[in-house]
């Protein structure tokens, strides 16, 4: 996820791709995602900030883990599912979930019954209705746009995604918590029923035709399968996992070294979230030149390049306390991790047959996302053996590391396996 530096096949045959429009079809599952991510970032603030009216305890915390832990247990089957099942049906059905799970909340705060417990609940079921429709949206985008436009369809998704969840979602849930319970849950329960309604709007059937019945089990493997046997995913996957595990191992210590008058570095917590903001907005201009870093660049060295801003994105600490450098250092290390995402997410469109597109994103996703509470553990226990300091090090130099695995991912290879996958499809 040509001139010199392109790299893709079909750009090869087709150099005016990039001109072409996405179509119809891909701008209203663009407008259907910005919505629901708008959603998701509502809830995701509007939860513990709920769950404060019900309890002062730790508990809260819980919700986070209740939100995220269904894609460790969910995700496979997830996968199989997005593949057994019309992509843009099950998206309809996991939002349709999702809004009757909020109108049910809103019911039990009206009738004064609400607890932690209940939230609890449902920010599992939540997160089980999340796995379904994140494997299905990110399954569908090839059956919608054409291979060679992947890198920009992807882009112009990531970025609404991004805003919608990061900027726009969470400041607009404080303000709806602050206007009511009700109103702050009635709102994204809204936004889902309104995002079902764009999806019944694209045209077509996104099923993918089987030759025989099978169990969920045997699908499952047969994903996994191709995931391991694939050496150019299977190494990308290790790639994003060692990349999750040093960056949430820096992400799980960074506010005892950055926030307080006897830190490292002494911000506030208004600022801190300013400092954590410059992330966000370094990822949305990513996803905005991704596409033409990728065609000017090509693969290989745009991922090289993420590499070296991923490393100093969670190295920068180790080597200054002033928090405009830290700062401007996450702004590169979001940009370069957006362009990262882009071409590989296309990368694996391009070379993963349809019909199994599901089952390998669930199980890229599960490599990728199982090592974030593994690194944050291992933060939390590095600091205390070695102090903070030396765990930005020591994270900045595991990110180094994946350059061996460019030894693999090379523009030739990614060819070659666009190639490959090119021909099986024909």
């Amino acid at each position: 996820m040509a001139d010199v530096h392109r790299t893709h096949a079909n750009d090869r045959r087709m150099p005016g791709a990039g001109r072409r429009p996405l179509g119809v079809a891909y701008w209203r599952l663009w407008t259907s995602s910005g919505l629901s991510n708008l959603a998701d970032g509502i809830v995701r603030v509007a939860l513990p900030l709920v769950a404060i009216r019900f309890t002062d305890s730790t508990l809260i915390a819980g919700l986070a883990f209740a939100l995220t832990i269904p894609w460790l247990l969910f995700a496979l089957p997830a996968g199989a599912l997005a593949d057994r099942l019309d992509r843009r049906r099950a998206m309809i059905g996991a939002n349709a979930v999702r809004a009757v799970l909020l109108v049910v909340l809103v019911l039990t705060v009206i009738a004064d019954i609400g607890s932690i417990w209940v939230l609890y609940v449902v920010a599992f079921c939540l997160g089980i209705a999340e796995t379904i429709y994140d494997t299905s949206a990110q399954s569908i985008i090839p059956q919608v746009v054409s291979r060679d436009l992947l890198s920009r369809a992807n882009a112009r998704l990531f970025a609404a995604e991004l805003t919608a969840n990061e900027f726009v979602g969470p400041p607009l849930g404080g303000l709806l918590v602050a206007a009511g319970v009700a109103m702050a849950f009635a709102t994204p329960a809204a936004l889902w029923v309104l995002v079902v309604g764009v999806l019944l709007l694209v045209p077509g059937t996104f099923r993918i035709e089987r030759d025989q019945r099978t169990t969920m089990r045997r699908d499952i493997a047969e994903g996994l399968r191709f995931l391991w046997r694939h050496r150019l995913l299977r190494t990308l996957a290790v790639m994003v996992g060692v990349n999750n595990f040093a960056s949430n191992a820096t992400w799980a210590i960074l506010v005892l070294y950055a926030v307080g008058p006897a830190s490292a570095v002494g911000l506030s917590e208004p600022t801190y979230g300013l400092l954590l903001s410059a992330v966000a907005a370094g990822s949305l201009l990513g996803f905005l030149v991704a596409e033409p870093v990728e065609q000017r660049l090509g693969r290989a060295r745009s991922l090289l390049l993420s590499i070296l801003g991923s490393a100093l994105f969670v190295g920068a600490p180790a080597i200054t306390n002033n928090p405009f450098l830290i700062g401007a250092a996450f702004f590169v290390g979001g940009t370069t991790n957006a362009v990262w995402n882009v071409v590989t997410v296309s990368l694996r469109q391009r070379v993963t047959p349809d019909r199994l597109l599901g089952r390998v994103n669930s199980g890229y996703r599960l490599v990728a996302w199982g090592t974030m509470p593994l690194g944050a553990a291992a933060g939390g226990l590095l600091a205390q053996l070695v102090g903070l300091r030396a765990v930005f090090v020591i994270m900045a130099l595991l990110m180094l590391a994946r350059v061996a695995g460019m030894t693999k991912v090379t523009n030739k290879s990614m060819d070659a396996a666009e190639r490959d996958a090119e021909h099986s499809r024909t």
